[in-house]
């Protein structure tokens, strides 16, 4: 989900979908990008080693072979891009759809970082198909994150998303797996997420939980739920006037954070993200996401060549992460828990978003947008 962090300070966030075969239209690509398939490609391209670590089969968390198609969105980061690179390449997906963002005007160093970050997909070394949507100019992470999943639902009815930040424990690609196939026609369900901010303030009994108040680093969905993202909020103004907030995050503190964000966006403003979309979309379905109950996701894009995320101190930088073990315990029903809700606020949102004419109503950010800027 996607939410948002920027300055090390949080404020935040995507399905089930048609069954059949993954088709490939003739015309996806957003304008000033180009795609390339490297399917059939001269195998010694792809056989060079990995940037991090070359993997070995026996490493992989799991022996089921992955099936699920990987998105991974990149920028001018090689250093990051590459650990998380070598996770996706431990996992063997058999399709890796990779997006990535132009080098921005005016910043010389972009061109040379671009190019070595993109340098590094060129070293998939095992049967996988790869497809590439690489931006000429730099599009801006709203324009880049939601034309670049168009995109990868245009190919595919399924997909799990990285960011070149977002580092994955292995088990992370089995529980998306299985979830995705799981929940694939409920349509309440609108994401699988591995993020996971109780910080051990509540047990959660089974493998994972369903809840509202969602995150976006490593996250998976669906088609038929990307379909839906409301980029205009065009249902807020009859939302606006009803409980429908209240009865989503409840706090009186946090209505007021939302509906400030939700105003700005539906008159207009300038807001480089595409997060804040995708949480109003998944709330004004009332949908859900079922996010891990261990947290599997490392964001490792902190420092002082972020954009948004430069606080280290912050309490989202370098979450640790824990194996989720298998078989998974699935809950009884799809509900949502509000208690788990509640500790995510009250760890992540409350501290930061109690003086909403302070800098926080300065800063705009979302728990989606982060460290590729």
């Amino acid at each position: 989900m996607s939410t948002a962090v920027r300055s090390g300070r949080a404020c935040q966030v995507r399905t089930a979908c048609c069954r059949g075969r993954s088709r490939l239209p003739k015309n996806v690509t957003p304008k000033g990008s180009t795609v390339h398939n490297l399917a059939g490609s001269d195998p010694r391209a792809l056989n060079q080693p990995l940037f991090a670590a070359k993997v070995r089969r026996n490493e992989r968390v799991n022996s089921k072979r992955m099936r699920t198609p990987i998105a991974f969105f990149i920028f001018n980061r090689p250093d990051t891009t590459a650990r998380v690179f070598a996770e996706i390449a431990r996992a063997r997906p058999p399709l890796l759809l990779v997006v990535a963002d132009g080098p921005r005007t005016g910043i010389p160093d972009d061109v040379e970082k671009c190019a070595a970050t993109r340098a590094i997909i060129e070293r998939v070394d095992w049967d996988c198909r790869v497809l590439k949507n690489y931006a000429e100019g730099n599009l801006g992470c709203k324009r880049r994150v939601v034309s670049g999943m168009d995109w990868v639902f245009e190919h595919e009815e399924e997909a799990i998303i990285l960011e070149d930040d977002c580092l994955p424990h292995p088990s992370f690609f089995p529980f998306c797996d299985e979830l995705l196939e799981r929940y694939r026609v409920d349509e309440e369900v609108m994401a699988i997420c591995g993020d996971n901010y109780l910080f051990g303030r509540k047990k959660v009994r089974e493998s994972y939980f369903f809840h509202r108040v969602i995150g976006g680093w490593g996250w998976a969905t669906w088609r038929r739920a990307w379909r839906q993202y409301d980029e205009q909020l065009k249902q807020w103004p009859t939302l606006r006037e009803t409980s429908w907030l209240k009865e989503i995050v409840g706090d009186w503190r946090a209505i007021e954070y939302w509906r400030e964000i939700f105003d700005r966006i539906y008159a207009g403003a300038e807001i480089d993200t595409w997060d804040y979309q995708w949480l109003f979309t998944v709330w004004a379905r009332q949908g859900l996401a079922a996010t891990a109950g261990v947290n599997l996701i490392t964001n490792i894009g902190w420092g002082v060549d972020a954009t948004h995320t430069f606080n280290r101190d912050s309490v989202l930088a370098d979450i640790p992460t824990r194996e989720i073990t298998f078989p998974l315990r699935h809950p009884p029903v799809a509900s949502v828990d509000r208690r788990a809700d509640q500790v995510i606020l009250e760890n992540i949102y409350l501290p930061e978003i109690s003086n909403l004419s302070g800098r926080l109503r300065r800063r705009m950010s979302g728990l989606f947008n982060r460290a590729t800027r």
